[in-house]
């Protein structure tokens, strides 16, 4: 017997044209492939060394308003020929859905942009061991350092082919290599720990492994002798792998999902500005290599790059077709989507433009401040925008950094800190949201 076909354009025009002959009045299949390769490293000593490869398929129908989702990583001709009908029948049982549907026919996208995303070749293990290798070690020859977590590297590809009823079918492939290191300073009740890492689509483009483990050796030792500080109402700067996570609750607020549900602090300022005149937040899903990038969306809508918001103004949700539907309005082409769940709005890659002063510029003024290095918990409310997060860092005196700061929670809500936040000019893309360092006046710190 003949081993199962894995032609992605073949599997998805069979599940769709059976879909159709046991009912459904509409279609879409969504085929991923994936390969997956990692090692970890830790106190000298290779500990892992695993890889792995998948295929999934997933069919959604609708016989009328009525919509259904199966998933398989079986493909068997069996299995592959039952799961269109077993569709239909659960579509047939399913509540009615106003807003489910294809994506209109005029919005797929056309043209399939390159956007240089798949590495040629997949690297050894013997490679991903020596980078592992490199970045522990690295890290540990700090001095100050004293223990690890384990340094790890890893290879992912995964492959995207998307169909539709009416016609479109598209496909693309996408590589990913990364790094990252843990480790310990000091002795006893005074440990510390810090942490690095580093991804790219590209091996020529990853940043070398034993700077990122000395910056994380760097970083951990920086934090010993951590004091705590009263609580007060101080400027904050958060740098830039914090600033990131402001930037997501912000896409998270404007998710469509959420508007159309009313959950969201933005609910109501569409079109209003939401940060000050010198801010712009940005979704780029054609950038080249980018970690998230994508040449259509994930109910093959034309995707393109947007200014979420354009001199401090909101300018747009983030909308994939039923919430667009939900809303009156038209999909922004920021559907995302698994196998086994039915489209979402989601951002691709994403930041916060850069500003014009530097982090020791915007520092500059602030007589006591906190300089956050790392956040913990989620402690905020997508409703209200109360922003509460354990934070650690460093103290800020006379405008430089003074001495490291622990076991502090910082407090504000998120209207607030939006309107008051300035970014620094410090951007770099190292992972799928990005910031630079920004910094927002007025924020409640809760210490000793």
């Amino acid at each position: 017997m003949s081993a199962p076909t894995r032609d992605p354009q073949v599997i998805l025009d069979a599940a769709l044209t059976a879909a159709k002959k046991a009912g459904a009045d509409a279609a879409d299949a969504l085929f991923v492939e994936g390969v997956s390769s990692s090692v970890s490293y830790r106190l000298g000593k290779l500990e892992d060394v695993e890889r792995a490869e998948s295929y999934d398929l997933g069919l959604r129908v609708f016989v009328g308003s009525k919509v259904a989702i199966v998933s398989t990583t079986d493909f068997s001709a069996d299995t592959l020929s039952a799961l269109p009908a077993r569709a239909v029948r659960m579509a047939r049982l399913a509540p009615d859905d106003k807003f489910a549907g294809l994506a209109p026919a005029d919005r797929l996208a056309r043209e399939i942009p390159a956007l240089d995303l798949e590495e040629a070749a997949e690297p050894s293990a013997d490679r991903l061991i020596e980078l592992a290798r490199n970045i522990e070690g690295a890290a540990l020859a700090v001095s100050g350092v004293t223990n690890s977590e384990g340094g790890g590297a890893s290879f992912s590809r995964s492959g995207v082919a998307l169909a539709t009823s009416h016609g479109f079918f598209g496909a693309y492939a996408g590589t990913s290599l990364s790094i990252g290191v843990a480790v310990l300073a000091g002795e006893g009740t005074e440990m510390e720990r810090d942490h690095d890492f580093a991804m790219a689509r590209h091996a020529r483009d990853l940043e070398d492994a034993e700077a990122v483990g000395r910056r994380a050796g760097e970083r951990a030792v920086k934090r010993l002798n951590a004091r705590k500080v009263k609580s007060q109402s101080v400027p904050v700067l958060f740098d830039p792998r914090e600033a990131a996570s402001l930037v997501g609750h912000f896409a998270g607020a404007i998710s469509g999902a959420a508007i159309a549900r009313g959950v969201s602090f933005l609910k109501d300022r569409m079109g209003q500005n939401v940060f000050n005149a010198d801010v712009s937040i940005i979704d780029d899903p054609h950038r080249k290599r980018g970690l998230r990038s994508k040449p259509f969306d994930g109910e093959g809508v034309a995707n393109s790059r947007r200014a979420l918001v354009e001199d401090g103004r909101l300018t747009t949700w983030l909308l994939d077709c039923a919430s667009a539907r939900q809303l009156g309005l038209e999909t922004t082409g920021h559907a995302a989507r698994g196998t086994g769940g039915p489209p979402g709005p989601s951002a691709t890659n994403l930041y916060l433009a850069p500003g014009k002063a530097t982090p020791e510029e915007l520092m500059a003024d602030i007589q006591d401040g906190f300089y956050v290095t790392e956040l913990m918990g989620m402690g905020v409310n997508p409703v209200t925008g109360d922003y509460s997060r354990g934070a650690a860092g460093f103290w800020i005196e006379k405008g430089r950094i003074a001495y490291p700061v622990s076991e502090v929670t910082i407090a504000g809500n998120l209207t607030e800190m939006f309107a008051h936040l300035v970014p620094a000019s410090d951007l770099e893309f190292r992972q799928g949201t990005n910031a630079p360092t920004v910094r927002i006046d007025g924020m409640t710190i809760a210490g000793a």
